[in-house]
């Protein structure tokens, strides 16, 4: 029965976008993969992702043995949650920066108008208390502004109720991103406590230290703008196709099936291995290496590196235990230079390589949204579209 396979390695762009000037004039310098090639020449040993591509890309050295190319970002900026959205199927629509000083009181208002007890916990900050329970606040990790948390504890507030606040959350604001999420093993007063201002008007918690992170921790994203329905996940899920979701496409994307946010790269290429062994029936395998992208953040270009070897690696190895219908494709969400001087996300295009015994010898070119991946998936298992994008299938296999 036939698999297919993304691979997506979290933040390995290839260089900056044509439209880098519009969002960050000073990083249109960055290339996440040729950056940490020219500092690390002798340790980086990639030679498999190089074949499939990267040499061809990057170097228009050699003729890979299967499909490449590479895409640029359709969604506003450069977000791995927003990334996975458009490589789903959906692209997310270009929002608008808000931090809780300004909408405060109308999100107050509209809460309680749905019921929940609302009040300020904390004298002059903006930040909202909801049912003695949940905090809603500026989120402290992103971009200025990009996303507002719900976060809870979960001993006062179960996690379909804290979805359920986040989505009346969402549908009153227009950030990039809601995030609901909490834990057991903290109090609401412990995350009151850890309510800080970061920059200048932007209140927030301190999460690792609220310790909502661990044990029992659940959490839910909400962009702005997906047609979450119309993804392929989800279109999988209604028409009975087993998709299972490894890495921390298990927290960023949404649907049903086999689900396990692995961080540690390691431990995730073992499971992804020995999943797709044992798997037997027509299944999709949705991946996603996260600790690249945090290697990105850190700033840590030895890191990385190690990362990308160990990628490279297992690429080698299993490969040529694939099944000959089966079909891979390995690319990334966006950018995360960590030569740049700043551990920000950086708008990049990222590569496409597609791997599989009946995938053709082609270039598919510049996509111009990553969705194409996504309608490519349903397009092999035979679903229905996604909302946006073009399926590529047809361009790098022989219809039978």
């Amino acid at each position: 029965m036939p698999k297919m396979m993304l691979l997506v390695i979290d933040s390995f762009g290839i260089g900056a976008m044509d439209d880098c000037k519009e969002y960050v004039p000073s990083d249109c310098c960055a290339n996440t993969y040729k950056h940490i090639r020219e500092i690390k020449q002798a340790e980086l040993q990639i030679p498999t992702l190089y074949e499939l591509g990267l040499g061809a890309l990057v170097d228009g050295k050699g003729v890979p043995p299967f499909a490449y190319g590479y895409s640029r970002l359709a969604h506003d900026g450069a977000d791995t949650y927003l990334g996975h959205q458009e490589i789903a199927g959906s692209c997310p629509k270009k929002s608008n920066k808000r931090l809780m000083k300004d909408i405060h009181t109308d999100m107050k208002q509209v809460l309680e108008e749905h019921a929940y007890d609302v009040t300020y916990p904390l004298k002059g900050s903006p930040v909202l208390l909801v049912n003695q329970a949940a905090v809603v606040a500026d989120n402290l990790e992103s971009a200025l502004g990009n996303i507002i948390n719900v976060t809870a504890d979960f001993k006062k507030m179960s996690f379909s109720e804290v979805k359920k606040l986040g989505k009346v959350v969402r549908a009153h604001v227009d950030t990039t991103r809601v995030i609901a999420f909490g834990g057991p093993y903290t109090s609401i007063e412990h995350i009151v406590a850890c309510v800080k201002e970061k920059h200048k008007g932007q209140w927030g918690v301190d999460t690792p230290k609220a310790k909502v992170y661990g044990k029992g921790y659940q959490v839910y994203h909400m962009g702005y703008g997906v047609e979450i329905d119309k993804q392929f996940p989800m279109i999988a899920a209604k028409h009975g196709l087993k998709v299972y979701r490894l890495g921390k496409t298990a927290d960023v994307l949404h649907g049903k099936g086999p689900s396990d946010p692995i961080v540690n790269t390691t431990e995730l290429l073992r499971k992804v291995t020995e999943a797709y062994k044992q798997e037997q029936g027509e299944a999709a395998f949705l991946i996603n290496i996260q600790e690249t992208d945090l290697a990105g953040h850190a700033e840590d270009v030895d890191w990385y590196c190690q990362l990308l070897n160990e990628i490279d690696l297992w690429l080698k190895n299993f490969i040529p235990d694939m099944e000959k219908e089966d079909i891979l494709i390995i690319m990334a969400d966006h950018g995360n230079d960590p030569t740049i001087g700043h551990s920000n996300h950086t708008r990049e295009y990222v590569p496409i390589m597609v791997v599989g015994d009946k995938v053709k010898r082609v270039n598919i070119g510049q996509r111009n949204s990553m969705a194409d991946v996504g309608a490519t998936f349903c397009d092999f298992f035979g679903l229905p579209a996604t909302a946006e994008g073009e399926s590529f299938l047809s361009e790098i296999v022989d219809r039978e």
